[in-house]
């Protein structure tokens, strides 16, 4: 199996998957060989991961100029009004929404309050949006993935982890 390694200053080694690709991230000092057993430990995992991304991403490559600027408008006008419609929940203000065309997330926060979401985030249920928003939001009341955070997710939709799933398929 192909695979780049990254070494870096980490305490572990970690597998993911990025543009179809597999990458090693490994702590500097372990061996090609361990690297080889570890990959092949995980090699069921790594094949499910690459097929999943494989058709996640032929499904993206069959929009048209057409279907992604309908997406980004759509996008734009639901996400703005369903963000503005949790953070009322919330009690939360944010600063601006900006739609991109992340295929490696579907949301992120700044430090700022700024809030940017991918237009792909359109063709998955309207749950798995919401969640999106609310963790996106979340993220305004706590800037990491602790306990905390996750208690504000759940205090928004005590049935996140459900929705969360959605995003996976």
């Amino acid at each position: 199996m192909k695979y780049k390694i990254e070494y870096s200053f980490r305490k572990t080694l970690s597998l993911c998957i990025k543009n179809e690709e597999l990458i090693v991230k490994a702590p500097y000092g372990v061996s090609k060989k361990r690297i080889d057993e570890i990959v092949s430990l995980h090699a069921s995992w790594v094949e499910k991961s690459l097929e999943k991304q494989r058709r996640v991403n032929s499904k993206f490559e069959s929009l048209t100029d057409k279907d992604i600027a309908d997406l980004r408008k759509q996008a734009k006008e639901v996400l703005s009004y369903k963000t503005a419609k949790y953070a009322e929940i919330m009690g939360l203000k944010y600063g601006r929404i900006t739609i991109t065309g992340a295929k490696g997330r579907f949301g992120s926060c700044s430090s700022k309050g700024n809030i940017a979401y991918s237009y792909r985030l359109m063709l998955y249920p309207d749950e798995a949006i919401d969640y999106v928003v609310v963790h996106e939001l979340a993220h305004l009341v706590e800037m990491n993935h602790s306990p905390r955070f996750y208690a504000v997710v759940a205090s928004v939709l005590p049935d996140y982890k459900e929705r969360k799933k959605l995003l996976k398929k």
